[in-house]
C-alpha cells in the first residue's frame, strides 16, 4: 500500500479559470510548516509540480485505450491513467513564504499538490535536458491542424 499526503493545494485566480491556458499564473500554496523546504527554490526558473487528479472518475475496469481509438492510455497525457497523478513543468514566477506563483500549471483550483521538483535534473556535473525528443505522428497531425473557429 502506498500512502501520500498533500503538501499543499493549487489556488487559481478564480475557480472557473481555464486551467488549460498555459499563459495564466496560479499559486501553489504549501502547508505553512513546509515553507523552509522551499529555501533556495527562487534560484530556479522552472519546476515540476506533481499533483493528484482528484476529480478524475475511475471505473471498476481500468481503461486501457482512449475511447474510439487504439491509442493506449499510457501513450498519452490523458488524465485517465491507472493512478491519477499529474505532472507539469511550469515557470516559477516568484515565491512568497509558503506560496509559489507559477505559470503554466494545468490543474484545477483546489487540486492537491504531492511534490515539487526543480528542473532541469543534473548528474555528474552536467545538466540533463532532452532536446532530441520525438513525437508520434498522430500528435504531429494535431499540432499542424489549424484551430478552426477559435480565432487562432
Amino acid at each position: 500500500m502506498i500512502e501520500m499526503r498533500p503538501i499543499g493545494f493549487v489556488c487559481r485566480a478564480s475557480p472557473g479559470e481555464n486551467e488549460r491556458d498555459r499563459s495564466l499564473v496560479a499559486r501553489v500554496v504549501l502547508n505553512e510548516d513546509l515553507a523552509p523546504a522551499l529555501d533556495g527554490i527562487e534560484e530556479w526558473s522552472h519546476i515540476y509540480v506533481i499533483f493528484w487528479l482528484d476529480r478524475v472518475v475511475h471505473t471498476a475496469e481500468p481503461q486501457l485505450h482512449h475511447t474510439g481509438d487504439d491509442l493506449g492510455i499510457l501513450a498519452a497525457r490523458s488524465p485517465t491513467h491507472p493512478n491519477p497523478i499529474g505532472l507539469t513543468l511550469v515557470e516559477l514566477v516568484k515565491r512568497e513564504g509558503d506560496v509559489l506563483w507559477v505559470r503554466g500549471l494545468d490543474a484545477y483550483d483546489g487540486t492537491p499538490v504531492l511534490d515539487i521538483k526543480p528542473y532541469p535534473d543534473w548528474e555528474q556535473g552536467r545538466l540533463i535536458v532532452v532536446t532530441d525528443f520525438k513525437i508520434p505522428g498522430w500528435l504531429a497531425r494535431i499540432i499542424e491542424r489549424p484551430c478552426l473557429g477559435h480565432g487562432r
